[in-house]
């Protein structure tokens, strides 16, 4: 793996190359920033060892070009001693992490590994969802960011994607189900063979059983030809059976006969048709709960859950929300659009019950409806209910809400405050008040 070394320092590029090239790596070296960029366009390069502090271009000017250049470069920014201030800031500029000088050889090591695992990571999935499928809400974002949650899961993935095994995903709704599923069937050695995902929430109960195992001609009223079910779409790849725990009772055991014969009979005959699909199933639902209940088949559950895997609502993984937001903001709109840190820390604290779905459709409406191109908090439309208790005090609350309503009036009586004072039940006095009080302002673009 080669790796990148900037240092204006001859002795301190030697000790660290050797000390490296001991242990496997190949190391470039630059003596300063023009050459590493001039090296890095040149060839392949995951990892970055820069130091802060040359001469010319100063070790963040070096990191913005890199990042322009291939925005995964991983970059470890090598700075004073005791400079929290620098390390803080090149993290927000993309540096993958920071080591302080002199060089604990040790650390050093360990922060390479970390790298370079996360490397393998995003080459897995490079070419994942954006560029090979549609648009839709369901597979319009990648895996972004950099929690140990998210990187846990595709971990989990990349690990169990080579096998045939039955694979059970567990996730709120928006967590990113059906992604996760395209990315095991991307990474697997079924990746050019169909990958089809059923709804199993969609069909009714006389439709199911046609739907995913086909009919014959004359199998029932309006069969009037032979009809392939999904499962022989699925045949040689994968199949998605997203929300698995609502399938009937009463058609449970005919998708286990599937699984484990690895034959299907169409609707009204009776020869056998093998297949091979890989089964992928999700659920939001808790189904070991439900078998207490008579509502689902242990059985069944065994079948598919030979694999777990869990997704995090995005509240458990909130410190990937500002890259989410910067991706989302880059794809609905045009402009050079950006957010407040106020606006950002807002966005932060929500609880996001439709986790990242919610996120994209609250984004896509923001910059579509925005005047300015900075945007503030009273921008997002958002249920305050939803707003960590840690967020603000019970007035702070209210005061939110109060701003929320304000600018609701504002906007739906053209911002003539007379009307909207009217509409709210004040005076025109008290609401400019408010409005200096709340910041609230027409946008002027």
């Amino acid at each position: 793996m080669n790796i990148l070394l900037v240092d204006d320092e001859p002795v301190q590029r030697q000790i660290l190359k050797d000390f490296l090239e001991e242990r496997g790596y190949k190391v470039v070296e630059a003596e300063d920033g023009h050459q590493a960029i001039s090296i890095f366009k040149k060839q392949f390069i995951p990892l970055v060892l820069l130091d802060h502090r040359m001469p010319g271009m100063t070790g963040d000017e070096v990191l913005k070009e890199l990042k322009k250049i291939n925005p995964l470069v991983k970059v470890i920014m090598i700075t004073a001693y005791g400079a929290i201030d620098t390390a803080v800031k090149v993290m927000k500029l993309g540096a993958f992490d920071f080591l302080e000088k002199p060089v604990d050889l040790n650390e050093l090591l360990k922060k390479i590994d970390k790298a370079l695992e996360d490397v393998e990571i995003e080459k897995d999935i490079k070419e994942l969802t954006i560029d090979k499928e549609p648009e839709t809400s369901q597979n319009s974002f990648s895996f972004i960011g950099k929690s140990s949650a998210i990187k846990e899961a595709i971990s989990i993935a990349k690990r169990i994607a080579p096998t045939s095994w039955p694979v059970l995903i567990y996730g709120e709704t928006g967590t990113g189900k059906e992604l996760m599923a395209r990315l095991i069937h991307e990474l697997s050695p079924r990746k050019s063979s169909p990958f089809v995902a059923i709804n199993c929430a969609t069909f009714s109960e006389n439709l199911f059983e046609s739907e995913l195992f086909g009919h014959i001609k004359g199998a029932f009223t309006g069969a009037n030809k032979d009809k392939r079910g999904l499962f022989e779409e699925a045949n040689g790849g994968t199949i998605f059976l997203d929300e698995v725990g609502e399938i009937p009772i009463s058609l449970q055991a005919k998708l286990l006969r599937v699984l484990q014969e690895q034959t299907i009979l169409r609707v009204g005959s009776t020869r056998p048709i093998k297949i091979d699909v890989r089964v992928i199933s999700a659920t939001n639902r808790n189904l070991k709960e439900m078998i207490k209940q008579g509502k689902f088949r242990q059985d069944l559950y065994y079948r598919l859950n030979v694999f777990e895997l869990t997704l995090p609502p995005l509240r458990e993984r909130k410190e990937d929300i500002p890259e989410l937001v910067k991706y989302f903001i880059k794809k609905y709109s045009n402009r050079e659009i950006t957010v407040s840190s106020s606006a950002l820390d807002f966005l932060i604290k929500y609880n996001w019950p439709g986790n990242i779905r919610e996120l994209e459709h609250v984004i896509q409406r923001t910059v579509t409806l925005a005047r300015g191109v900075v945007l503030k908090e009273s921008d997002f439309c958002l249920d305050y209910e939803e707003l960590d208790e840690s967020y603000s005090s019970l007035q702070q609350r209210l005061e939110a809400i109060e701003k929320k309503e304000i600018l609701k009036a504002l906007e739906k009586t053209n911002w003539v405050q007379t009307r909207a004072a009217e509409r709210l039940g004040i005076s025109e006095r008290v609401l400019r008040y408010k409005m200096k009080k709340f910041g609230i302002k027409k946008s002027t673009n």
